[in-house]
């Protein structure tokens, strides 16, 4: 069972509190600093066809501070405020000082180009208390949990009016932009569907139309019959290193029926979904004994109220692999053309981390 505990904070930000205990007793919702004002806004770009969110706020967020300046620490010190309260919490999820997307985002400035309010959500989600570590060295609980808050967090905001997608992600490592090593991730409620979803979306209703049977899960069928990018199987869900990865080490984790959002995954199918991941992350650390900076982001179907049986969710990890003795950038081919260059072969890869041994606790 998971219980949840919401609170205000002073500047009208939400404060979710998840555990597997009731949270009872006094907490209060403390705030770093306020909240930056709603200036945002959304611009049409005519020549790819998508929208871009310019969020100049977002240059005064906090970056790097240190262990005594984490806002995602519990608050000890009250006259240095955290972002979360002392208490049993195990998983924190609170709304962005610097948000691109938000509910009272302004009307947009004139423009030459089509121009919308940066309606939406962003959301932060701390994995853990402590300062340190990664999600993939938390206990299998918390990874069980953190699938229900994203579970919760996706139908919450996905029945919101200015909502339409809804992307939990992590980004890990200095490497992709990080501004805060406490252990953490963010969740970007979007109103629109944004371009690569709308993309793979299409392309999964294609297949589905003319097979009767959604893209990943054929995929899936196919990899599971070669064996060659297999990582971990369960009972519930399976990790594969994809023929198509565009990234060195690319791990997708997927449950193995098809289920378009996280919240219809059955329990069972939340527990290996987690137990799959954890297997995962933990490998990619162990294959070079240090920290792999990537960034996980789960793809799954529109808020849009449709069943979506083409939609298959996935948790896509695309690491900029710290190889030995370089780091895999985006660069002119990547940014430039959408032309991805890998030096690392997905049955490489596979080889490579199904060799890593790692273990997990028992389920509970």
């Amino acid at each position: 069972m998971m219980y949840r505990r919401r609170l205000e904070k002073a500047d009208g930000r939400a404060l979710l509190l998840y555990a597997r205990a009731p949270l009872t007793g006094p907490m209060e919702a403390p705030s770093s600093g306020p909240a930056s004002a709603a200036r945002a806004h959304l611009r049409w770009h005519p020549l790819r066809g998508e929208w871009v969110a310019y969020a100049g706020d977002r240059q005064t967020r906090t970056f790097m501070p240190g262990p005594e300046r984490d806002p995602l620490a519990p608050s000890s010190d009250p006259a240095r405020p955290s972002e979360v309260p002392a208490g049993p919490w195990e998983v924190a999820v609170f709304e962005n000082r610097f948000p691109t997307l938000a509910a009272d985002a302004p009307a947009p400035p004139p423009s030459l180009v089509d121009t919308r309010a940066a309606r939406g959500a962003c959301e932060v989600v701390v994995f853990t208390q402590e300062a340190t570590g990664s999600l993939g060295a938390l206990p299998l609980a918390r990874l069980e949990l953190l699938v229900d808050v994203w579970a919760d967090r996706t139908r919450e905001l996905g029945a919101r009016d200015d909502v339409a997608h809804v992307l939990p992600f992590e980004n890990r490592g200095v490497e992709v932009g990080v501004t805060l090593p406490h252990p953490h991730g963010q969740i970007y409620a979007y109103p629109f569907v944004p371009p690569v979803a709308a993309r793979e979306l299409a392309a999964q209703r294609a297949h589905y139309e003319a097979h009767g049977r959604g893209l990943l899960d054929s995929l899936l069928a196919a990899e599971l019959a070669d064996g060659r990018r297999v990582l971990h199987v369960a009972d519930e869900a399976v990790a594969v290193a994809p023929v198509c990865a565009r990234f060195p080490y690319e791990v997708w984790v997927a449950p193995r029926r098809p289920v378009a959002r996280v919240p219809d995954l059955r329990e069972s199918e939340r527990r290996d979904f987690a137990r799959v991941l954890k297997t995962v992350l933990l490998k990619l650390d162990a294959l070079w004994d240090r920290p792999m900076p990537y960034v996980l982001a789960l793809h799954q179907a529109p808020t849009d109220g449709a069943p979506h049986p083409e939609a298959h969710l996935r948790a896509e990890i695309c690491p900029f692999a710290r190889m030995p003795d370089r780091l895999k950038y985006l660069a002119g081919s990547e940014l430039a053309a959408g032309v991805f260059i890998v030096d690392v072969t997905p049955e490489q890869a596979a080889a490579e981390l199904g060799a890593v041994r790692v273990e997990l606790e028992a389920a509970a």
